[in-house]
């Protein structure tokens, strides 16, 4: 399968153009949604979400939701639908689609004009990637999430260190995450260069990929004999929060070494973190309790599904009695187009997955990167603070 969100009006229909070509390989194995400007809040991305409906409608695509602008994000919202299972090659024009390696997909991250070959052949060129083994043992303490543990890996490998590697993950503290921990790992191994992040299928992947489709699917293990470039063993017993600060996500910093730098935003959200077991946590810090008065808190969930089974639990209440502001479901400040947009010397912790200078606005604002439970504890003290201090 093939996802494109707002690329499709950016770049690809122009590259497609160039091609003069007039139908694509399969109607039926396109994605298309819109996720990154939502509702459109500029003239420019009202033409590009014209662009992107056009072109979705000229060639039929089977899976068209770019006129329903409630779905949420495109790395939610595909595998909600049941579309990344197990053994299927996803590729997407998003640098974030290697998200779907948590269900044991091979996914990755396509440029407008491999979209456009994708369109017209169906067939990508790609090397066969060399494989660093992530064994993960134990389990988290609390207060310690998925999110510390990629911050911890990218930190250790470093932005350049898996460059066009697939991170291969194993070990009993793997099947212990929840597949939306799994989720969050696999969206920032691109963060480390790797073309692809997997983890191994069980049976909690089977369970939750049997909920949401009919398909049938196959699960891939890799062979006994397999060899792998290099291996990387973690006791998840020994990670702590950490966080990267500005402006690298290799850029890794213990929660010590970064406690009580003043913060004016904290945002909970984006294809990364904007989960259910996020806002359990989130919820659980501030049940009872109101955000610093001079911190603003920006909560987005995901996907519509996540918005409407927090509100059921009586999580989207807690975070507007603390003073949150909760938004629809869109990528929102995680890309500074719109929503929570930094002015010049403003510091936002976010539980996004860049903070490149200039991406969530001023480029001289800075961006600190932290689990859920991190930016949430920030908010509440309005600095940046351990979470296991108030968990």
């Amino acid at each position: 399968m093939i996802m494109v969100h707002e690329q499709l009006g950016g770049r690809i229909h122009k590259e497609y153009e160039k091609l003069a070509i007039d139908y694509v390989w399969d109607p039926n194995k396109i994605f298309f949604i819109l996720d990154h400007w939502v509702p459109a809040p500029t003239i420019s991305a009202a033409e590009m979400h014209q662009d992107a409906r056009n072109f979705a409608e000229k060639y039929k695509f089977v899976h068209n939701y770019g006129y329903q602008l409630d779905k949420g994000i495109c790395h939610q919202v595909l595998p909600e639908m049941g579309f990344s299972r197990p053994g299927m090659l996803i590729v997407g024009s998003d640098s974030h689609t290697t998200t779907y390696g948590a269900f044991n997909c091979l996914s990755t991250g396509i440029g407008a004009t491999d979209v456009s070959v994708v369109f017209v052949t169906g067939k990508l060129w790609f090397k066969v990637p060399e494989t660093f083994k992530i064994n993960l043992e134990g389990n988290l303490s609390t207060g310690v999430m998925s999110k510390d543990i990629i911050l911890k890996i990218i930190g250790d490998i470093s932005t350049k260190g898996a460059i066009y590697k697939s991170l291969e993950f194993h070990g009993n503290g793997a099947n212990e995450l929840s597949i939306d921990g799994r989720m969050t790992i696999a969206n920032m191994v691109v963060e480390a260069g790797a073309k692809f992040g997997v983890f191994l299928p069980d049976n909690k992947l089977k369970s939750w990929v049997k909920r949401r489709t009919n398909e049938p699917f196959e699960f891939v293990h890799p062979d006994n004999d397999a060899v792998y470039e290099k291996n990387f063993d973690y006791d998840l017993s020994e990670i702590t929060p950490v966080v990267a600060k500005p402006s690298n996500p290799g850029n890794l910093a213990s929660i010590e070494e970064v406690e009580g730098i003043k913060i004016d935003q904290a945002f909970l959200g984006s294809c990364t973190n904007g989960r259910m077991e996020d806002f359990r946590v989130a919820a659980k810090i501030l049940k009872g309790k109101t955000i610093a008065p001079k911190v603003r808190l920006i909560i987005i969930p995901a996907s519509k599904e996540i918005y409407k089974k927090a509100l059921k639990e009586g999580l989207i209440e807690v975070f507007i009695n603390s003073g949150a502001v909760v938004g629809h479901s869109t990528c929102g400040p995680c890309i500074g187009g719109h929503l929570g947009v930094l002015g010049p010397e403003e510091i936002c912790i976010s539980s996004s997955n860049r903070n490149f200078t200039g991406r969530m606005g001023s480029p001289k604002s800075q961006v600190y990167l932290a689990s859920p439970a991190t930016v949430v504890a920030s908010a509440l003290k309005g600095e940046i603070t351990d979470p296991r201090e108030v968990l």
